[in-house]
């Protein structure tokens, strides 16, 4: 496992007085058009989540590939934990945004789920300027506000008035009882992450085997939710337990989970409150995985993305998209880009035209 990690050049630079490492690769084959791209891991994630999917981005599709930068969040795995009380999902996009310049990429496109999704929102809302392109692979709107809160109460009772595909898109919202009873569930971990993340934290640094269970009980629901009832919990259904492995042993080898969870705490709050769209100027990509914990439709994402380009509706996979299927979730970040960059050649046409 560790010469499967080797297998991709790592750095580590100081930013702002912490250590990031993160990964850097360069496309496999010369192409006509190279696209900056940083992908951004969440929680319990790490960088280990884009292994399968680095070689298929740096590939090229019609003389077209991306360099992909990847790291590793502050006080996630092989970066160094933040020194200071309030380093949150802000302070984490001007320090990715600053180890782009470093990599002289002062535009680039970004993509991330979990954490990453709200990073990659951060980045696009504070540096509108840098961002070509934001694809996440999370779907759901965790701050809902005005319109959004009116279209969804309306396509409770009416969904054929809100929605694009009334059917599928109902689905995603409701039963609203039923989803909240699911997040009520499944979020027992999130209250203690984003109230006193130190107390259960002394506990998984001392304990390889609490360690496992806690971050493994997370592969299995957040994958698939039927997995719930299974003995096995569903693991190998879309892992190894070799891959699952070296997930955790990131998170022991570096003893950042304590630094990691105190995430939530410096974050949480301040996400949920957030009422900034994405800028205009910047276009914007969903991937929505049928098997996602928070779901949004078109309609209600439109309003947290004022340029949505493209909404896909994911033939399969959960959380962890691109860890559990990486091939869908990069074919559908090179569809973004294709159309991004038509978006652009469209705009210097106009431009030189009006010249």
């Amino acid at each position: 496992q560790e010469k499967i990690l080797n297998q991709f050049n790592q750095y580590k630079t100081r930013i702002n007085g912490i250590d990031i490492h993160f990964i850097h690769v360069k496309p496999s084959k010369p192409a006509k058009t190279v696209i900056p791209l940083m992908v951004i891991h969440g929680w319990p994630g790490s960088v280990w989540e884009y292994y399968k999917s680095i070689p298929l981005l740096i590939e090229p599709t019609n003389d077209v590939a991306f360099e992909v930068i990847c790291p590793s969040i502050p006080g996630y795995g092989f970066s160094e934990a933040p020194h200071q009380p309030g380093f949150d999902v802000s302070q984490t996009a001007r320090i990715f945004v600053k180890l782009m310049e470093r990599l002289n990429h002062r535009r680039f496109f970004v993509h991330g789920g979990d954490w990453g999704f709200a990073i990659s929102q951060a980045m696009a809302k504070i540096y509108p300027e840098h961002i070509r392109g934001v694809h996440i692979s999370m779907s759901g709107v965790l701050n809902m506000r005005g319109i959004q809160w009116f279209k969804f109460l309306v396509g409770m009772y009416a969904p054929g008035l809100v929605f694009e595909n009334p059917k599928v898109d109902y689905a995603k919202h409701y039963p609203f009882l039923d989803k909240l009873s699911w997040s009520m569930r499944e979020a027992g971990y999130m209250h203690i992450q984003a109230t006193k993340p130190d107390t259960v934290g002394a506990a998984l640094v001392d304990s390889p085997v609490g360690l496992a269970a806690y971050i493994l009980e997370k592969f299995t629901t957040w994958t698939d939710p039927d997995n719930v009832g299974k003995v096995d919990g569903g693991l190998t259904q879309k892992f190894t337990l070799d891959e699952l492995l070296t997930n955790i042993m990131i998170y022991w080898t570096s003893n950042n989970v304590a630094s990691s969870m105190r995430f939530y705490k410096e974050s949480f709050v301040k996400v949920m409150l957030d009422q900034i769209p994405v800028s205009k100027s910047v276009p914007a990509a969903v991937a929505d995985f049928p098997n996602e914990i928070i779901r949004g439709s078109r309609a209600i994402n439109a309003h947290q993305y004022r340029n949505l380009v493209q909404y896909t509706e994911m033939a399969r996979g959960g959380h962890f998209g691109a860890f559990e299927e990486p091939r869908l979730m990069c074919d559908d970040i090179k569809s973004f880009a294709r159309k991004v960059l038509d978006l652009e050649a469209i705009e210097k046409s106009k431009q030189k035209t009006t010249k």
